[in-house]
């Protein structure tokens, strides 16, 4: 009885090894070259196990003694699994309630710069999002290079945010030095998406030298147009890189509070994908 009980969890075994293999090998596969006339560049599908990609990715900890600027609550760990890990095709981004480098809370910010740094495209990035009061996931782009100054001079992209306390809405977003949240003049629209927490949407950017567009599953709902008045307004004529984070707290993430009861939370990334154009 024991030798065909142990055969039969071998072969039990193998065939969900055979399953997951056929499921990673199918969502390769999958990965579209072209977008009507945007043809892809870097991707990253997450069929592999572990830290991401060390090719693609770095590990973002260099605000965590100022809270980012946001007076953020969560310590941004370094290469550490229980806050960034790729397995099951997917990467996962993990917010925890523990204590960790000063902090109450640990999260990850990873990016690709220097890596993957971009002048116009289309980015894609495929995510299920983290739900709960103080939370604020984030898909978003920063200057490679800061040509000109720093932030806001340089130009900010947030391809997506949410934040807890208004859990079905996505925000688009670009900050420049004629344009930001100090001054009130930033510029953005938000769209509902009320099952952002339970289903993937594909959270999309479209970036030339003209104007910028953001997309939730290929619906445009936020445009914004090079003026042609200087870099104050469009500092987007230089190469950007992907930020990937969740956020806890924060100026606005924790507007009205953290409620601890919810973690941890994750944010579920099933793909990133950058496509340009023919020169």
């Amino acid at each position: 009885m024991k030798r065909i009980l142990s055969g039969i969890l071998l072969l039990l075994v193998a065939a969900s090894c055979h399953t997951t293999a056929q499921k990673a090998e199918s969502k390769a596969e999958a990965v579209p070259q072209t977008k009507g006339d945007w043809t892809l560049v870097w991707d990253d599908e997450f069929n592999y196990n572990g830290l991401p990609d060390s090719t693609k990715w770095s590990f973002d900890t260099h605000g965590n003694e100022t809270g980012w600027g946001n007076h953020e609550a969560e310590f941004y760990t370094d290469k550490r699994l229980a806050n960034a890990q790729v397995s099951n095709g997917m990467l996962t981004i993990t917010a925890r309630k523990e204590d960790f480098g000063g902090k109450k809370y640990t999260s990850a910010r990873i990016r690709t710069i220097h890596k993957g740094d971009w002048l116009y495209g289309r980015i894609e990035v495929k995510a299920r999002l983290p739900k709960g009061k103080g939370l604020w996931p984030a898909i978003w782009m920063l200057s490679t290079d800061w040509k000109y100054g720093g932030w806001p001079d340089s130009g900010e992209i947030d391809i997506m945010e949410n934040v807890g306390y208004d859990p079905d809405t996505i925000h688009g977003t670009v900050h420049t030095k004629a344009y930001n949240h100090v001054l009130g003049t930033q510029v953005g629209k938000a769209i509902s998406v009320p099952d952002c927490h339970d289903k993937f949407h594909v959270y999309a950017l479209e970036w030339d030298a003209n104007e910028m567009s953001m997309f939730v599953d290929d619906q445009k709902y936020f445009t914004f147009k090079n003026e042609h008045t200087g870099f104050e307004a469009w500092p987007f004529d230089q190469p950007f890189h992907l930020i990937l984070n969740v956020a806890v707290g924060g100026d606005w993430g924790g507007k009205q509070g953290i409620d601890d009861s919810v973690f941890p939370q994750t944010m579920d990334v099933d793909y990133v994908r950058v496509y340009q154009k023919s020169k």
